[in-house]
């Protein structure tokens, strides 16, 4: 497995420190590798280092709660500086207080979870100041790539934008090999991490929902129109449960919302949103006759990517006219259009015209698939090809 700098680097300078060291991320992103290549760092100077997977039915059957955790510690370290990494340490009872007190007993904690509640109110409460936290993704095409190239495998551009970046799915030779992995992923995330957790008693409605939420990456959407939706399809579902359930989604990393921001009102619309799916392969699977949604997959693909070059990113609109994304780092600002091809002329203008009442102070970029390069004047037009190579802007 490649190793990923960009995620292990920021936390190098944390590993003998008291805090606590919280890497939290969607189910099967790679927190697991990177948790065990940190420990493979560490083992060069020291062997006081203990690792509990509770994922393993056996070591969370034998450690449920916080008393068999700090047991089991205290009878197998060293009087020494002990390292301790804890996966998926949110699924045994008493975690938030175990952690606290293993920082107290010189221990180094890492720690890792596939839910937010990692960093819910209550335990950023009890951890205030005692903690760093780093959020892992799937990976972007240049770790693909990579990994593609371990493997001695290609990855294109195309099986990106339909499959997205779950590191395991590229294991697998076929694409039904791929697809039943994923599937197998999508009901743990639906059901053990969020059904079985939240004891959703109406499972019907919110798998519709969480069918219809990945199916609308890259657009905008509000809980009402969610609502209209599933009325039509004769499931009735209150405005309130809705946003329950989209928090949910969003709790297991498994969805990004995304506010619009009205440059006329110089303010965030609260109830539009725009969401994006943590990994394309969510809408990807629940396509059928290979149908797959290009254009919205491949807008949800650029901004995972920006994410990972480090912007923050906004939905712009001006009461007439949308841009895809404010990005910014720094002191830097870009408006960015991204569009599958900008081949036809109706694509071209719609395109290029968005950024028409923009002045020239603005850096404006458009991203495609194209070969060709549309760039202007006042517009830079970048190639997919390029873009996923590029580490910034």
């Amino acid at each position: 497995m490649i190793k990923r700098e960009k995620y292990i680097n920021p936390i190098r300078e944390f590993y003998d420190g008291d805090l606590i060291k919280v890497i939290t991320g969607i189910r099967r992103c790679g927190k697991s590798v990177i948790l065990k290549q940190i420990l493979e760092e560490i083992k060069e100077i020291t062997d006081n280092i203990l690792f509990l997977d509770f994922e393993d039915s056996a070591v969370l059957h034998s450690i449920p709660d916080e008393k068999a955790l700090l047991d089991y510690i205290d009878s197998h370290r060293k009087a020494t500086l002990c390292y301790v990494f804890l996966d998926e340490v949110q699924r045994i009872s008493g975690w938030a207080e175990a952690c606290r007190t293993l920082r107290i007993r010189n221990c180094s904690v890492f720690i890792s979870g596939s839910n937010s509640k990692l960093l819910s109110r209550e335990f950023t409460k009890e951890l205030s100041g005692r903690y760093v936290s780093f959020r892992v993704r799937p990976f972007v095409y240049k770790e693909l790539a990579e990994y593609g190239k371990e493997l001695g495998k290609e990855i294109t551009l195309s099986d990106y934008v339909i499959w997205g970046g779950f590191p395991k799915r590229i294991e697998f030779n076929s694409e039904n090999g791929q697809r039943i992995y994923l599937n197998e992923l999508n009901e743990t995330i639906i059901i053990n991490d969020i059904i079985n957790r939240y004891k959703i008693r109406k499972t019907e409605v919110f798998k519709r929902l969480a069918n219809f939420v990945f199916l609308s990456n890259g657009r905008i959407f509000s809980a009402r129109s969610v609502q209209k939706y599933m009325k039509g399809t004769g499931l009735s579902c209150s405005i309130t449960t809705i946003s329950k359930y989209i928090g949910y989604l969003e709790e297991a990393y498994a969805i990004e919302t995304v506010k619009r921001y009205s440059a006329k009102a110089k303010r965030e619309l609260e109830y539009f949103l725009k969401v994006y799916n943590e990994d394309v392969a969510l809408n990807s699977i629940r396509v059928t006759n290979n149908r797959y949604d290009l254009t919205h997959n491949f807008e949800n693909i650029v901004y995972n990517e920006l994410l990972y070059m480090g912007y923050r990113l906004q939905v712009y609109h001006d009461g007439s006219q949308e841009i895809d994304f404010v990005a910014f780092k720094g002191n830097k600002q870009y408006f960015i259009q991204v569009a599958y091809s900008v081949a036809e002329e109706k694509a071209y203008e719609r395109e290029f015209g968005a950024f028409a009442k923009l002045d020239n102070t603005h850096q404006k970029i458009v991203i495609t698939n194209d070969d060709l390069d549309y760039s202007t004047s006042n517009v830079r037009h970048i190639r997919f090809r390029d873009f996923v190579r590029m580490d910034e802007l």
